[in-house]
């Protein structure tokens, strides 16, 4: 009888508490229930609308900010969206139809897209992007990774064999320097195009055709141009197939373009183990300021020629370049938002970077040209092989053989043409250490 009355009692509190707690919850809860639930379909859907990418490009607002900080204009938060899409789409065409760069064309295109879409703001400091580009890219520590894969991929012999060569990786430096003037001149001149000479020196890097060295050097000195600097530089190095031969052409005689050149002597394993560490000591009493690219890339060598780290030679050359590409061309990438591409400046940086790689082709050429005057007849040097100077390693010196093989099939110029090729890439990042160095 008394649990009977316990459970009665114990019920009938219950019952009361909740009543209470019902009663005493807010009105404006049960209102807003009731306003949602009275919502019809077409509300619904207009609500889900007000969420999407297509309304954001579609309805652009005034006074919108980006994920930097930036103000979002109406035209780069529509049509600019809509031109990026198709300058990456572009990306896609050379990289996959024309075989152009792929391994880089390829996540810088698709980074770009996704720096591109409205509201998820993937390229902001907390999105996927963001992460990726202050990771390794702000700092300048993905471009020493690839330096370091290069070099363990390199192989100085045709330098070592035919020293003079790197005197036409030297000339195909001038793109650089004389692109550095033409971005001061350009900011003079033209209304709308303002570049300091800070950022004038990281432009000029792209006369090197070199993207990670440009990457490097625009970080350290105009990280706000770096998106636009190293579309450019990866572009050109791209584009070499196209841009290169018809410079070649028009420099060079029919003549000297089938000019065989002597097979080079047999390079001993302690030469090729001794050049890395004189360069590294070299960098390190004239120029510090470039001992980070220089240190990287001589270290892979030297792993590679060592001979007794195989391993860790495999793993620069592959596994550690590949991922480190993945990452630096979707960092890059995320620097293509519309935003910050679509200025006059953009323009600029790439009509210098095209005059700047046009003219260090040339005067490669030129250089070789020149050399030859002093040369006796079978040790003349084929001035295709100048063009090669330019650091995009191996692309310009399988260019070069491609184009000595049209006027002579059995003109083998390819190892020949890796001589100018190899110091190329010392020559654009001892560029690079001279313009940190002094404007930095």
């Amino acid at each position: 009888m008394k649990k009977s009355l316990f459970l009665v009692l114990f019920t009938l509190f219950t019952v009361f508490s909740v009543n209470s707690f019902a009663a005493s919850t807010p009105v404006e809860v049960t209102e807003e229930k009731k306003e949602y639930e009275s919502k019809s379909l077409g509300q619904l859907f207009d609500s889900f609308y007000s969420t999407t990418g297509l309304k954001a490009i579609l309805e652009p607002h005034e006074g919108l900010k980006g994920p930097h900080g930036e103000e979002l204009t109406p035209f780069a938060q529509s049509f600019g969206r809509i031109i990026m899409f198709g300058i990456c789409f572009m990306l896609f065409y050379l990289a996959i139809a024309k075989g152009f760069e792929p391994l880089l064309l390829i996540p810088i295109g698709f980074g770009g897209i996704l720096a591109n879409i409205p509201v998820a703001e993937i390229a902001g400091e907390n999105g996927m992007l963001g992460i990726i580009y202050n990771m390794g890219i702000s700092n300048g520590f993905f471009p020493l990774m690839i330096f370091m894969g290069v070099g363990a991929m390199t192989d100085f012999g045709p330098l070592l064999s035919n020293p003079k060569t790197a005197l036409l990786g030297g000339a195909a430096q001038f793109g650089i320097f004389g692109s550095l003037v033409g971005a001061i001149v350009l900011s003079q001149y033209v209304p709308g195009i303002e570049f300091s000479l800070e950022q004038a020196a990281a432009i000029s890097i792209i006369g090197g055709a070199d993207g990670p060295t440009s990457i490097f050097i625009a970080t350290a000195l105009a990280p706000e141009l770096l998106g636009a600097i190293a579309v450019a530089a990866y572009s050109y190095m791209a584009l070499v197939p196209v841009i290169q031969p018809p410079i070649m052409r028009a420099l060079t005689t029919m003549e000297e373009r089938k000019i065989k050149m002597k097979v080079a002597r047999k390079v001993t394993k302690l030469e090729k183990i001794t050049f890395p560490i004189l360069v590294v000591v070299l960098a390190m009493l004239i120029l510090p300021d470039a001992a980070p690219l220089i240190g990287a890339f001589c270290f892979g060598n030297f792993a590679k020629e060592s001979g007794v780290v195989d391993r860790l030679s495999d793993t620069m050359q592959n596994a550690l370049i590949n991922i480190v590409t993945i990452f630096l061309g979707l960092g890059v990438g995320s620097k293509l938002a519309a935003e910050q591409f679509l200025v006059g400046e953009t323009l600029g940086i790439m009509a210098i970077g095209l005059l700047a790689f046009a003219a260090g082709t040339a005067t490669g050429v030129l250089m070789a040209k020149l050399m030859n005057l002093f040369m006796s007849k079978e040790n003349k040097i084929n001035p295709l092989i100048g063009a090669a100077g330019v650091s995009a390693v191996p692309m310009a010196a399988r260019v070069v053989s491609k184009e000595g093989q049209r006027y002579d099939s059995s003109n083998i110029l390819l190892m020949h043409a890796m001589g100018p090729n190899v110091a190329g890439v010392i020559g654009s990042a001892v560029a690079a250490g001279v313009l940190i160095s002094i404007f930095k």
